[in-house]
């Protein structure tokens, strides 16, 4: 069987879920390859996403790793057994780089997403001329054709959330509100397009004000995307050299954390709404 060159994101969280059922039970890659009758190396390529397993090696596995853990083992046979079904973001597979099919891929298989943002509205919850005026100032910058198809596709992942198919919920810090880096008329109509949504069934908009005592760095830029069960979340953030993926226990549980600061220092969706009416009056008077 041919190695897969570019495992998905499903795929690598596959092996990730694996190594961590062996590590478990103390088991070294040789000792389960032995339990097995499979080369040590076939251990590693299951590991590494490198080739696929059936899902009666997956319950092989558990049982020799003693996993009692039935809703996990369950949840990675449903892994298993979609391995054929390619989500949308597959059409761009070869003009968008790893980093955006990877985060709509986590998107698309979220029972549930959280949003922290501190210095620009979401991009789930972007128009399309912020969006773009986003992708415009990108360094070195951006040939108008990759704007484009990078504009589009964040359309795309809108989708879901706007058709309430997943539910949404973001934690905008003030910051965000009112960086004018696209200019008062594309914010204000961003303002616009964020109160409209807020109003959507499945969506919630939440305000971490100025006056708010507790707030992550500027760097916290997240999205907790919640799996079938907990120990299938994961989180993506946003740093200078890309997106960055976690799905360690101790990571998760920061995040989990950050959400639970974010909840408690944000106001509620009526008054985020009326705060983000009162900064687009306050742009309106300036322009």
């Amino acid at each position: 069987m041919a190695l897969r060159p570019n495992p998905t994101l499903r795929q690598r969280r596959l092996g990730t879920e694996l190594r961590r059922m062996r590590e478990q039970a103390g088991l070294g890659g040789s000792q389960l390859a032995r339990e097995l009758g499979i080369y040590p190396a076939q251990v590693t390529q299951m590991e590494n996403a490198k080739t696929g397993i059936s899902v009666e090696r997956l319950h092989t596995i558990a049982t020799v790793c003693m996993c009692a853990n039935q809703r996990l083992i369950d949840s990675l046979a449903d892994i298993i057994t979609d391995r054929e079904k390619g989500g949308w973001w597959e059409e761009y597979r070869g003009t968008l780089t790893i980093d955006f099919l990877e985060v709509a891929e986590l998107e698309g298989g979220a029972r549930r997403l959280t949003t922290s943002t501190t210095t620009f509205v979401p991009g789930l919850l972007q128009t399309s001329e912020y969006a773009r005026t986003l992708f415009s100032q990108a360094y070195p910058p951006l040939p108008r054709h990759e704007i484009d198809l990078r504009t589009s596709f964040r359309m795309r992942r809108q989708q879901a959330i706007r058709s309430g198919e997943t539910p949404f919920a973001a934690y905008i810090h003030e910051t965000a509100l009112r960086m004018l880096f696209c200019g008062a008329e594309v914010l204000m109509e961003q303002l616009d397009s964020l109160i409209a949504d807020s109003e959507r069934p499945g969506i919630s908009v939440r305000v971490v004000p100025f006056s708010a005592s507790v707030v992550p760095s500027p760097s916290e830029n997240f999205t907790y995307a919640e799996g079938p069960i907990t120990e299938l979340d994961a989180a993506q953030m946003d740093t200078g050299h890309g997106g960055q993926l976690f799905d360690a226990p101790a990571h998760l549980a920061r995040f989990r954390a950050l959400i639970s600061q974010m909840e408690s220092s944000a106001l509620s969706e009526e008054k985020s709404r009326d705060f983000i009416r009162s900064v687009k009056e306050e742009l309106e008077k300036n322009v």
